[in-house]
């Protein structure tokens, strides 16, 4: 499709398919730009089983784990409160963007169907205008270009849908992992004392 026939495309359907064009370049670049993050932050890497590379989600979480473990000033509590901190900004690093694609999937079909309405008003204007000189293929004509903009809000729709829908699935399977990772660590790593470290120095 070339730029002309582009623009003629999106012209007929008015500034609601404007709008809607321009949520479907948002979720496109949001889908890459969040599939890039997940990359960089490991989702697809394979934890480590004493989480030490540091890799992946849950390796970091384990990191922090074991190393709140070992610091003397820090009691069980304490840990367990470092811990779920760090976990915390994992899960909300792994969450970035799904809000905006959920807010897209919302919000798209009602732009669309608010594209039809006036659009069906407009036809139906023509067709008071013209009375009995009404041409039909012209109603249908109008009707179409109405319809047009639900289907595209639909068309967006659904795919940030998916986006967000895969995301957060994601988000939950690392999230279990951590979970995971975090109570064993803390069921069989033994609790450094003060004293062992005061001997080791």
């Amino acid at each position: 499709m070339t730029s002309t026939t582009l623009t003629t495309f999106l012209a007929t359907g008015g500034p609601a398919l404007w709008v809607i064009a321009g949520l479907s370049v948002v979720t496109l670049s949001l889908g890459a730009w969040r599939l890039w993050e997940l990359i960089l932050l490991g989702v697809w890497r394979r934890p480590a089983e004493d989480g030490s590379t540091g890799a992946t989600p849950s390796d970091r979480v384990a990191c922090a784990a074991v190393n709140a473990l070992k610091q003397p000033e820090f009691d069980r509590e304490m840990a367990v409160n470092e811990t779920t901190r760090v976990a915390k900004a994992e899960l909300q690093e792994l969450r970035r963007g799904v809000r905006p694609l959920e807010l897209i999937a919302a919000i798209a079909p009602l732009v669309g169907l608010l594209g039809t309405v006036l659009g069906m008003i407009e036809a139906f204007q023509a067709l008071q205008t013209a009375r009995n000189g009404a041409d039909p293929s012209v109603l249908a004509g109008g009707i179409w270009e109405a319809l047009l903009t639900t289907a595209a809000g639909m068309g967006v729709a659904i795919p940030a849908s998916m986006l967000a829908s895969w995301f957060e699935s994601l988000s939950e399977r690392e999230q279990a992992r951590m979970e995971d990772i975090a109570v064993r660590v803390f069921n069989n790593t033994p609790r450094a004392q003060p004293d062992q470290f005061q001997a080791a120095a």
